[in-house]
């Protein structure tokens, strides 16, 4: 039996607290002996040292598993790791342990529910910031329109009272305003119907040009002149000029109409969401895409909006399947200029006097045909990003009118029945509408449908009565040609103005265009010619196109949808029928891929 503790052996002495603790770290001795005070210190500190290089081993250790999944060349057996569950990202699948590991994602969000895209995000610089109360230039004299926010009562010459603003006919660089429309009078529901279903496809809001576009290589090419170039006349203001744009991104014109839109959409469709659920709407990886969801989303929902829906992003990427940028997996597309080609021969006809008329005003500087397109189009982009431009002015009301049919041109020939590509970059957003329609995913596609998203119900929900889906004007523009909006088929002659002509883009794609495609029911059959409804038959359904708040007749593409509908609507399962055709007239992988094109 040990012997009990007597306080006064020798030896002994009583210890305190600091003391106490001293002793975890002192080495055990003889009851008989006792260290000197050097001795001490120099114990207390190799043990300090050694205790410091464990500590160090074993973190050094821990972060190369945590980091790596591997020490020293040893994987843990498959049972020791933890089972990630189906739907979580690559980067997710970390113990909870780990929560220090310096390689460890920002976000357990998975991939494509991650609103911060990181390098997917596209070129994102800003431009000056607009100083529209000290730039600004108007006729004191003249009534005074206060901006709205923009300031776009500019004189044109040539304009006259009833005539459309020239911010009508800027092709797709028009700020949004609802369409003049489509050839049918619009008409309120009948008493006893209703609509059960919404699918939308909006544009981005209005930027900042893109990188390498004809305003930057204005710019460029004025900056270079400096010290010899001179202006005089309307384009002196251009001796103090620089190109001051950003690029791609959003201008706060861009986020209102974004924002707009879904206050409308607020009004117009907020019953057909569940309160008790949350939805899934879908955007691409782009900063103006991204933030354009955000805004509309913001504006439909309010700023809680992440509470009513989650926002799924898809990678924006060259050979990357992606129905919202369709273009992106369909490398012929990028190839086809059959519409750019067109464009440039019209520019050449309507801006030849401007041309003319410009390079009387300048010396020491060779004014061009590209000049002149580009300050034309500086127009468009300048009043979006500044609020005004002292480019619009410099044209006539004619040259206007032309500056809107050479992007008819161009959208005309490369992205729509023009281009040989142009179904087929709208087919596979075509196939996830009619997928949605018939409560089906989507497990195989021979289009650029992403197979690994629209295959699962958590990524591509059947069960909502409201989708929300953000694009491109280019692949807009594709889906129509998809749905065989044949009225918008036309042959537009390169070398004239044909007058007014369906295929406008200032109509169907401007800064914050949107397709809304709804599903109405019926009691009963609703007549033609809408004088009310059949006196026989059942509960029907039909599909209704608006395109920018204006319906778009089905009856005139497909007949079969019955073109003498004053309503343009086309019955539910006769639009079924007749889109069942249109993967066919798409031919996507032919023509997409054929002579040369690969992913």
């Amino acid at each position: 039996m040990r012997s009990p503790i007597n306080p006064q052996a020798p030896g002994y002495s009583p210890v305190g607290l600091a003391e106490k603790e001293e002793l975890v770290l002192r080495p055990l001795l003889a009851h008989d002996t006792q260290p000197s005070p050097g001795q001490r210190l120099k114990r207390k500190l190799s043990i300090l040292l050694a205790s410091g290089a464990v500590s160090l081993a074993v973190l050094f250790a821990f972060n190369i598993l945590a980091c790596n999944g591997t020490l020293f060349g040893i994987k843990p057996r498959p049972s020791e790791l933890a089972s990630p569950t189906p739907l979580q990202a690559r980067d997710d699948q970390r113990s909870s342990g780990e929560e220090d590991c310096p390689c460890k994602p920002t976000s357990t969000v998975p991939d494509y529910f991650n609103t911060s895209p990181g390098p997917w995000i596209g070129k994102t610089a800003t431009g000056k910031a607009p100083f529209m109360a000290q730039t600004r230039t108007f006729d004191h004299a003249a009534t005074y329109v206060p901006n709205a926010p923009l300031q776009t009562q500019v004189p044109i010459q040539g304009w006259h009272p009833g005539n459309l603003s020239i911010f009508g006919m800027m092709g797709f660089l028009t700020p949004y305003t609802p369409s003049t429309g489509f050839g049918v009078d619009e008409w309120p529901l009948p008493d006893g119907a209703e609509i059960i279903w919404l699918q939308m496809v909006s544009r981005h809001g209005s930027r900042y040009p893109t990188g390498g576009s004809n305003v930057e290589s204005f710019g460029a090419r004025l900056a270079n002149a400096t010290g010899k170039f001179n202006a005089t006349g309307e384009l002196e203001f251009l001796n103090n000029w620089k190109y001051q744009m950003g690029t791609e991104i959003l201008v706060p014109r861009g986020r209102q109409e974004l924002f707009d839109s879904g206050v409308l959409h607020a009004y117009m469709y907020s019953s057909l969401y569940d309160p008790n659920t949350k939805i899934i709407a879908r955007t691409t990886t782009q900063d103006r895409m991204l933030r354009s969801a955000e805004n509309f989303l913001a504006g439909m929902f309010g700023l809680e909006w992440p509470n009513n829906v989650t926002l799924e992003v898809i990678i924006e990427g060259s050979n990357l399947n992606n129905s919202l940028a369709g273009y992106m997996n369909c490398p012929n597309e990028r190839e086809d200029g059959l519409g750019s080609a067109a464009r440039d021969i019209w520019v050449g006809h309507y801006l030849q006097n401007a041309t003319e008329r410009f390079s009387k005003l300048v010396t020491g500087y060779n004014w061009t045909l590209d000049d002149t397109y580009a300050a034309q189009t500086l127009c468009a982009y300048d009043t979006v990003a500044s609020g005004y431009s002292r480019f619009c002015s410099l044209f006539t009301y004619e040259e206007w009118i032309g500056f809107g049919y050479s992007h008819d041109l161009q959208f005309y020939g490369n992205n729509a029945f023009g281009s040989e590509t142009g179904r087929a970059i709208g087919i596979g957003f075509q196939q996830e509408v009619l997928a949605r329609l018939q409560n089906h995913t989507i497990p195989y596609s021979e289009t650029q449908v992403n197979v690994t998203l629209d295959n699962n119900t958590v990524t591509f929900p059947l069960n909502q009565s409201l989708y929300l889906d953000f694009s491109h004007d280019t692949n807009i523009v594709s889906i129509l040609a998809a749905f065989g909006l044949t009225q918008f088929e036309e042959d537009l002659p390169a070398d004239k103005y044909p007058g007014e002509h369906n295929f406008t883009v200032s109509h169907m794609t401007p800064f914050g265009a949107r397709l809304d495609i709804e599903i109405i029911k019926t009691p009963k059959p609703l007549k033609a010619d809408r004088s009310g409804y059949e006196d026989e038959g059942e509960e029907t359904k039909y599909v209704h196109f608006v395109l920018n708040q204006r319906t778009v007749p089905l009856g005139w593409s497909h007949p079969e949808c019955d073109a003498e509908r004053v309503d343009g609507w086309c019955e539910f399962e006769t639009f079924l029928k007749v889109q069942e055709k249109m993967p066919g007239l798409a031919r996507y992988k032919e023509v997409c891929f054929a002579d040369g094109g690969s992913p």
